[in-house]
């Protein structure tokens, strides 16, 4: 399953982050931020998918999949 996200400022990382977590793909789309918002959510995203050993791509500009390895 993949949940969009559209968060509206950096306290919203906390539903990105419980998403990955039970396991889901995110879409997290932060066109609605600041580049330095959004900066920020996209530093938490990439260390979350390091330590889980997922995956994180841009599919546009300031819109971002989260993906757990094949198999998880």
């Amino acid at each position: 399953m993949v949940k969009t996200l559209h968060p509206q400022n950096y306290a919203d990382v906390y539903h990105v982050g419980d998403y990955f977590r039970q396991g889901n793909s995110v879409l997290m789309d932060l066109s609605a931020l600041s580049n330095a918002e959004a900066r920020q959510l996209v530093d938490f995203a990439a260390g979350m998918v390091v330590a889980r050993d997922g995956s994180m791509e841009r599919v546009a500009p300031k819109v971002f999949l989260l993906t757990h390895p094949e198999g998880s």
